[in-house]
């Protein structure tokens, strides 16, 4: 049983990192909390656990894919790791440096080297302002080059991402939802960032354009030696960009480890079903294999479970599952962990 409070990952190369290598981004036991509030006087009653303990690294130059359902706190890992959020306790280090001990002018300044791509196109892009300010504004907030040379920047950024130059004097209604989240990106880039938060960029596209954007983020990620947090609930696309991916349930981590290693041999229930919604293109295959099934909704995160967060969900959970936390094990044979944190994994097929 895993010490109470402790989070999914700890200390000492447990939490699912590929090589001995310094990470860029480090995240300890984070929680996001959210209070409730009722009565005339708005009394905290409770509070909604969003992220409950979540701890891992990123290392520079690779794609750590963040999956799981609507809820799970996906997207406020995302924030808080760019402290667009306080986080109610924990600790997230960027280059070696705390974020929550900066001083707010050096947490401007850091924030120079993390971006963040927005999961709506149509909401994150001001429609009074044009494309070329949107993506100039940036480098204007922190002073990088003279008037001329923002200029050309943003020229390049435009041809980056594969918009014509004259989007610059062009308004976002103007523009379809891939080329708005095209925008998005080239303002993501104009500082020359080295980590980047990919909030679900796709998941408000036609299915048409999504591949198209997947593509232009790994060969950015290529071009330019990026490091991304990549959030999603589309797993194909998940395995298509990144290298290692992480599986999360109700503010928690339940599996962390090698693209393949996650998705050819999971250890999870929960990862099982989530692989299982994955279509297969063939109808033979898709007929004759086996399905997780998983039952109900997820549960209240003002109200988690207590034991595993699943087990109100699980066909496999025994009284174990349900009194104790289980571990956050490590039950890979190769050089990149597999996390795991389920009692039975050894034992479910």
């Amino acid at each position: 049983m895993s010490r109470p409070g402790g989070g999914n990952g700890g200390e000492g190369g447990v939490n699912g990192s590929p090589t001995g290598a310094t990470p860029l981004v480090v995240v300890r036991n984070l929680r996001m909390h959210f209070p409730v509030r009722r009565g005339f006087l708005r009394r905290q009653v409770g509070a909604v656990r969003a992220v409950d303990g979540v701890s891992f690294d990123i290392h520079p130059g690779e794609t750590l894919g963040l999956v799981g359902e609507s809820g799970s706190g996906k997207s406020t890992v995302g924030r808080a790791l760019l402290r667009l959020v306080t986080p109610t306790a924990g600790s997230v280090a960027f280059q070696g440096e705390e974020l929550a001990s900066m001083t707010p002018e050096a947490l401007r300044s850091a924030r120079r080297h993390m971006q963040m791509i927005f999961q709506d196109p149509y909401a994150s892009l001001n429609p009074r302002i044009p494309v070329g300010r949107i993506v100039r504004e940036p480098l204007d907030i922190h002073r990088l080059g003279s008037a001329s040379e923002r200029t050309t920047r943003v020229r390049e950024l435009l041809s980056m991402v594969g918009l014509p130059n004259d989007a610059r004097r062009r308004y976002p209604h103007e523009f379809s939802g891939g080329q708005r989240q095209r925008v998005g990106i080239a303002r993501a880039l104009a500082t020359n960032p080295r980590f980047i938060v990919a909030d679900e960029p796709i998941s408000a596209l036609d299915v048409s354009i999504q591949a198209q954007i997947v593509n232009l983020l790994a060969d950015l990620k290529d071009a330019l030696g990026l490091t991304y947090l990549f959030i999603a609930h589309d797993l194909a696309m998940v395995r298509h960009l990144s290298d290692r991916v992480a599986v999360m349930y109700l503010g928690r981590l339940a599996e962390l480890g090698h693209r393949d290693d996650v998705f050819d041999h999971p250890l999870h229930p929960y990862t099982k079903a989530l692989r299982a919604s994955i279509p297969r293109p063939d109808p033979a295959a898709e007929a004759s294999r086996t399905h997780t099934s998983v039952e109900g909704d997820v549960p209240d995160p003002a109200h988690p479970p207590v034991g595993c967060r699943f087990n109100t969900r699980c066909p496999f959970a025994t009284d174990v599952c349900r009194h104790d936390e289980p571990a956050w094990r490590n039950l890979g044979t190769g050089r990149v962990p597999h996390m795991v944190a389920c009692h039975h994994a050894e034992a479910i097929e």
